[in-house]
């Protein structure tokens, strides 16, 4: 039987809004890009990267077209404006038609200037670029559904990931938080992560499915009839990160994952995704990926 989340069963998590750490809102902090204008340009997305770059393009050649203009004469066969804005371009961008070219000394010393200028420029965008694409990145792919079932007589909490890129993690761990809310005697209300012991958080190699298991028993925060109630009125959410070292891009991945009590779902197991064929080929078969099934309650 399959669940009444959404069919959204071939998806890589990346994007995906529950697979980020809830946005933060900053009062008394002023908006300072400049104070850490690398880490700021890292965290822009590609559309907005190459709207910044265009942009401070355009203003650039405005800013040195204008200083040309303060001496009409000093670009050869410039009649303005618009053709020493067109003379930035060329200069900054090393192109040199030769229809344009300084005749006076101011126009050579701002052309040196702006020579200069175009070098740093074209080094920085271009190393920014290069740290953008080369950024290692996960493509872990969650279960939109975490489940409860017993295995071997005790209740599990369960979660499925899979590899999407289909290469091998090695060493991948995985780390399970709950974040509750508590007050102290004195009043004050905390946001406390615990951490959700698994039966096993480590995967040596990472290449297929990984259905992780958390013991509900007598030490575990869900242990009870009334446990997932007493939570919610904690405001309890469940956070999962996974690490571990792509063989592809020889670098360390991380990917997280969010889930909300009501993600849960009792009495329920993950449908199998994985046969073999007869010459040993694994197949995963991703579009059911998401789909559970109901059990009878013991």
């Amino acid at each position: 039987m399959k669940s009444e989340a959404p069919a959204k069963k071939r998806m890589s998590q990346v994007g995906h809004p529950r697979a980020t750490i809830p946005r933060i809102v900053a009062l008394g902090r002023r908006l300072a890009p400049h104070e850490d204008l690398y880490h700021w340009v890292l965290t822009l997305t590609w559309p907005r990267f190459f709207v910044m770059v265009g942009v401070a393009f355009v203003v650039l050649n405005t800013i040195f077209g204008a200083i040309y203009s303060l001496d009409p004469g000093c670009i050869a066969n410039a009649t303005g404006f618009g053709d020493h804005f067109f003379f930035s371009v060329q200069t900054l961008a090393t192109i040199g038609y030769g229809s344009m070219a300084p005749q006076t000394r101011y126009g050579n010393v701002v052309v040196s200037f702006e020579a200069l200028v175009g070098v740093v420029a074209t080094a920085l965008v271009t190393g920014m670029t290069f740290v953008r694409f080369a950024r290692p990145t996960a493509r872990i792919l969650f279960s939109e559904k975490a489940v409860i079932a017993p295995r071997d007589g005790v209740p599990h909490l369960m979660f499925r990931l899979a590899n999407w890129r289909r290469n091998q993690v090695v060493e991948a761990q995985l780390r399970v938080t709950i974040l509750v809310t508590e007050r102290t005697r004195e009043g004050e209300m905390l946001r406390r992560p615990m951490a959700l012991p698994l039966v096993r958080d480590t995967n040596a190699m990472f290449a297929l499915t990984w259905t992780a298991f958390h013991r509900i028993d007598e030490t575990s925060i869900f242990h009870g009839e009334d446990a997932l109630e007493k939570l919610r009125e904690r405001g309890a959410e469940i956070f999962l990160s996974v690490t571990g070292y792509d063989e592809t891009v020889t670098q360390t991945i991380h990917a997280r994952f969010r889930y909300s009590l009501d993600d849960i779902v009792h009495n329920a197991r993950f449908v199998d995704i994985i046969h073999t064929r007869e010459d040993g080929t694994r197949v995963i078969d991703f579009d059911k990926f998401h789909e559970i099934r109901f059990i009878e309650p013991s």
